[in-house]
């Protein structure tokens, strides 16, 4: 299947990661599904696309740590002998959603490492491998999504760390889509709002009365990865030609000012 495109998802092995890795199966990619811990769950998601009738590799890899970076990278080159596409999904929480007052140093720079660190350069050592395939007529182009968040833009003061993480995700899909578009790779980002996930579980009974009574969403329900997936799925689909660096809202219109 050496004319399959491929994709290696970023914390795909669980939520928002799983469902875009499903969904780009069901579009014809073979997939690298990364996961850090839970190697149980991400053969789940490989036996799901294998019996879907495409192609998955499981790849173990803490996007924090250059070692794994490189490793994913390799283990997907590997098996496939090409990359499309990459999928920035992995990311983590505030550790301990302290007040900005109070937030160790050592919080900030695991969130930091994971939902920043790791995606700048993994993508551009993915950006780099893509360049050569391009050049090489191995692939026609290649495509970066980052998945950011609502927090980008909503501040948080128990979660400071979090959402200076996601805000800086915004600028470097933006400086990559400005460098990597005369290399024929497009940078995208996608925001998914207030979605239901391992994630948001403690969370869940407050914001799901803040929605459902106190209309802090206009569509008022939570957010699915399955969501998160099909804004994914269109950008892949080859519609935006003349697009790169575009951020696509998928928050039940959160985004919306009003008063």
């Amino acid at each position: 299947m050496a004319d399959q495109r491929v994709a290696l998802v970023t914390g795909g092995s669980r939520g928002i990661g799983r469902a875009i890795a499903l969904k780009l199966a069901e579009q014809g990619f073979q997939v690298a599904v990364n996961f850090v811990s839970r190697a149980d769950a991400a053969e789940e998601v490989v036996s799901a696309i294998v019996a879907a009738g495409s192609q998955a590799i499981a790849v173990k890899g803490n996007v924090a740590s250059e070692v794994d970076r490189a490793a994913m990278l390799e283990q997907t080159l590997a098996e496939f002998g090409r990359i499309d596409l990459l999928v920035n999904n992995a990311g983590i929480g505030s550790p301990n959603r302290e007040d900005l007052l109070k937030v160790s140093q050592d919080d900030w720079d695991v969130v930091f490492d994971t939902n920043l660190k790791g995606p700048f350069f993994l993508s551009q050592r993915v950006a780099n491998a893509m360049i050569e395939l391009v050049a090489a007529g191995t692939i026609a182009q290649g495509k970066i999504i980052n998945i950011s968040s609502i927090s980008s833009f909503a501040a948080s003061t128990n979660r400071a760390e979090y959402c200076m993480a996601k805000a800086a995700m915004g600028m470097m899909t933006n400086v990559m889509a400005l460098r990597l578009a005369e290399e024929k790779i497009q940078v995208f980002e996608v925001s998914p709002g207030m979605t239901q996930t391992d994630m948001t579980a403690r969370v869940s009974d407050k914001y799901t009365e803040l929605i459902e009574e106190g209309g802090l969403v206009p569509i008022r329900r939570w957010g699915q990865p399955e969501d998160i997936a099909l804004a994914v799925e269109a950008i892949v689909s080859d519609r935006f030609p003349f697009s790169t660096g575009q951020r696509f809202d998928v928050d039940g219109g959160f985004h919306i000012r009003s008063f």
